[in-house]
């Protein structure tokens, strides 16, 4: 991994909190923290080379954001995903999620349609490379969050966006497809593109269906595969 580094001024203090913020959540989405792991002040200070002030802030929104959790006397730690974690996150997705689809095929355009469209082609692509190339898991994975981002944004609702947004980085992205098989990741690839095909029909009840019915697949990985600190991780969608 590449070591970031940032210029710290007063000027420029809460702009280094946001990328040391950044740095270690997305350190948590590909799994270089893991569940249960303490994150360091003095270690994250050090590998980015900021004082420790931008460092604490950083730690302190994270755990406010639920990423991580303050455990008295020892530090920050990851935040393991639990069954009943995943059962929540997804009672609130499958009702917010079809009628975000639902909305964005009302108000979808052709630019952002195109894009989705590219996105989805890009990661049934990959899947096709998984069993050569396991490493592809993560791209998946994020392009797979690029993708659903990208259908929430399209609704035009700001505050559903906001909402979804909070709940759905918890379970899109800082999950990967580690216990997807490929049955499982090529039916997830035909949602994808079958949204994309209710989408440019007109249809929003079609694709508002199609959405819960991958959200109810990858609800059953999800609760399946909780975080343990000795498991495999848990899955994605």
């Amino acid at each position: 991994m590449n070591r970031p580094t940032f210029a710290e001024t007063p000027r420029v203090a809460r702009t280094a909190t946001a990328e040391v913020h950044n740095v270690i959540k997305q350190r948590i989405l590909d799994g270089h923290y893991r569940a249960h792991e303490y994150v360091r002040e003095a270690s994250v200070a050090r590998e980015l080379d900021v004082s420790r002030t931008p460092v604490r802030e950083a730690l302190r929104e994270l755990v406010s954001e639920g990423w991580l959790e303050a455990i008295p006397h020892h530090g920050a730690r990851v935040v393991a995903w639990t069954e009943k974690d995943a059962r929540e996150v997804f009672e609130l997705r499958l009702v917010l999620e079809p009628m975000a689809v639902k909305l964005a095929s009302e108000r979808m355009d052709n630019a952002r349609l195109a894009h989705l469209e590219a996105l989805a082609g890009r990661m049934e692509a990959l899947v096709e490379r998984i069993e050569r190339e396991p490493g592809v898991r993560n791209e998946i994975a994020f392009l797979n969050h690029d993708f659903h981002r990208e259908l929430i944004t399209a609704s035009d609702n700001q505050r559903l966006v906001a909402v979804l947004d909070s709940v759905v980085r918890t379970s899109v992205i800082r999950r990967n497809f580690g216990n997807y098989d490929l049955t499982n990741l090529r039916r997830s690839m035909r949602h994808h593109r079958e949204m994309l095909e209710a989408i440019a029909a007109g249809s929003p009840e079609w694709a508002a269906n199609v959405m819960r019915a991958h959200l109810l697949a990858a609800q059953a990985l999800h609760v399946r595969f909780p975080d343990s600190p000795d498991g495999p991780g848990a899955s994605s969608e």
